[in-house]
């Protein structure tokens, strides 16, 4: 890999955990409650997009520039946990239940959706 291809992934990386932030601020300052939907948006539409790229059988430094520096910058499995984990100890277990495998299923769905679409483009 090339170091321009370093430098990509060091600007991408960057700017989609901006973008999540944002992502997450903006469902948060407009829908309230305990459920983390923000977390489930991001992680819904980077999934969505990683199968995408599956589906289009993107590789090389593409794939590593789009799927693992931006996508996987934007999309956040620590967050989505941290998460789950506070909803249990402030005991809320069937919110994190839910949470857990809500964005299992829909994580799986989008990937294959994606993953669908990009093999008919």
């Amino acid at each position: 890999m090339s170091g321009w291809v370093w430098v990509g992934v060091a600007l991408l990386s960057g700017l989609a955990a901006i973008g999540r932030f944002l992502v997450v601020a903006l469902l948060s300052s407009r829908i309230t409650g305990v459920f983390p939907l923000g977390t489930l948006a991001v992680n819904t539409t980077g999934s969505l997009l990683l199968g995408l790229l599956a589906g289009l059988a993107i590789e090389g430094d593409a794939l590593v520039l789009i799927g693992a520096a931006t996508l996987g910058s934007y999309t956040t499995f620590s967050t989505w946990m941290l998460e789950t984990n506070r909803l249990a100890e402030d005991g809320k277990t069937l919110a994190a239940a839910i949470n857990i495998l809500l964005s299992l299923s829909v994580g799986i769905g989008a990937v294959a959706l994606g993953r669908a679409i990009g093999a008919h483009i």
